[in-house]
C-alpha cells in the first residue's frame, strides 16, 4: 500500500481539528451524562501533575488525533463502507477497542487517585462512545473534504452544445 504524504498530512489536520473539537466540547458532555471522564486531564497527568498538565493533556489529545487521523486518510478509503459511514465506524471501533485500557489506567495511571473510576461507570461508557461518534463523523466529513480528488475533470458537454452555445439540433431530435 502506497502512503500518499500529502494525503497523510491532510488526514492527520483533519484529526488534529476533530481531536480539537472533541476536547472542546468536553466540559458540556460532562453535564450531560453525568460523568467527569476527562481526557485531557488523563493525557495531561500521565506527563505532569504541576500546573501544566491542561496543556501537556490538549497537546497529546490533538497529537492522538492526529496521528488517527493520518492512519484513517490511508486506510479508510479501502474500507468496505459507504464514504459517509467510515469516520463514524472508526470512531466507534477505537472507542470498543481501547475501553479496556482505562482499567488498566486506573490502576497504573500515576494520577490514579485524582482522577475518576470511570471504567465501571455506564454514563462514563456512553459518554466516551458520544465523544468517539462526534470525532469519527467529523474525521470522516473533514478528511473527505480536504482529500477530495481534485483530479476530476469537469464534464465535457461540447456533444451536447454547439459552438454558438445553442444546443445541437441533431441532439435534440435524438432526445425525442
Amino acid at each position: 500500500m502506497a502512503i500518499d504524504r500529502g494525503k497523510t498530512i491532510r488526514g492527520a489536520l483533519a484529526g488534529a481539528l476533530a481531536a480539537g473539537v472533541w476536547a472542546a466540547q468536553m466540559p458540556l458532555d460532562k453535564r450531560a451524562f453525568g460523568a467527569s471522564l476527562d481526557d485531557v486531564e488523563l493525557l495531561g497527568k500521565a506527563f505532569t501533575r504541576g500546573r501544566w498538565w491542561p496543556l501537556a493533556g490538549v497537546i497529546a489529545h490533538l497529537h492522538n488525533g492526529a496521528v488517527f487521523g493520518a492512519v484513517y486518510a490511508n486506510v479508510a478509503p479501502r474500507a468496505p463502507l459507504p464514504s459517509w459511514a467510515r469516520g463514524p465506524a472508526a470512531g466507534l471501533a477505537e472507542n470498543f477497542a481501547t475501553w479496556p485500557l482505562l482499567a488498566l489506567a486506573e490502576r497504573v495511571h500515576p494520577a490514579r487517585e485524582e482522577l475518576p473510576a470511570a471504567f465501571a461507570d455506564v454514563r462514563a461508557l456512553a459518554q466516551s462512545t458520544w465523544r468517539h461518534l462526534l470525532f469519527g463523523v467529523l474525521l470522516g466529513e473533514i478528511e473527505r473534504r480536504l482529500n477530495a480528488d481534485e483530479r476530476v475533470d469537469p464534464p465535457d458537454y461540447s456533444d451536447l452544445i454547439s459552438a454558438n452555445g445553442h444546443a445541437r439540433p441533431e441532439r435534440l431530435a435524438a432526445a425525442r
